[in-house]
């Protein structure tokens, strides 16, 4: 069972984070990159905590059959670009997706993650909505590949955000902590208190 986080960021190569980069607005490299990473360990926090109830994980069982198979990882600059065929547009709407994931914490999402990074708020919104379609179609891809029913949905998100606590990923650790305590903002000093070499060291090392 593949990792989704490594997979995730197997298409995130160098062309394509500089892409990401200037369709926010001219972001440094580094900040689009440390972004990225921190906003799929948020999206697959916040979808293996979905999934951790029967009506969450068979919600999204049905969210993926309908709308995701996978398709929208074969155009990933269109999709970045806003440029999909009409019968992927269901597929590609981030502002819907990030809703069904991250409901009323998005807001704090957004904030925590633009603090790790050093993008401003509209610049981190902007590319958790580019990227939650892709987080989707691969969870979608898997789900056909593998086979996986509700139960193997849940625990690859599951096994996929352990892994990377495990491997000492900062910013899953970080996303899964603020998920947890509902994003009430209590963790923001905290946040604050990790942005630095040592996180960035940590985060790139791993490449």
């Amino acid at each position: 069972m593949g990792n989704l986080f490594d997979l995730l960021h197997g298409q995130l190569d160098e062309n394509v984070v500089s892409h990401l980069s200037n369709q926010i607005g001219g972001a440094s490299h580094e900040q689009t990159a440390t972004a990225t990473q921190g906003i799929i360990s948020t999206l697959l926090s916040g979808l293996a905590k979905n999934a951790s109830t029967p009506e969450g994980a068979a919600s999204l069982n049905n969210a993926l059959e309908r709308d995701h198979d996978g398709g929208l990882l074969g155009n990933l600059m269109g999709l970045f670009g806003g440029q999909v065929a009409p019968e992927q547009a269901r597929a590609a709407n981030g502002a819907g997706i990030l809703n069904h994931i991250l409901g009323p914490q998005q807001s704090g999402a957004i904030e925590m993650i633009s603090k790790t990074s050093g993008l401003n708020s509209d610049q981190t919104g902007n590319l958790m909505s580019m990227l939650a379609p892709m987080v989707m179609s691969m969870l979608g891809q898997q789900k056909k590949q593998q086979g996986l029913d509700v139960s193997g949905l849940a625990g690859l998100l599951t096994n996929s955000v352990g892994q990377q606590q495990q491997a000492g990923n900062p910013l899953m650790d970080m996303a899964t902590r603020f998920l947890d305590k509902d994003g009430d903002g209590s963790m923001m000093d905290d946040v604050a208190g990790m942005v630095g070499k040592s996180l960035l060291s940590n985060l790139f090392g791993k490449k």
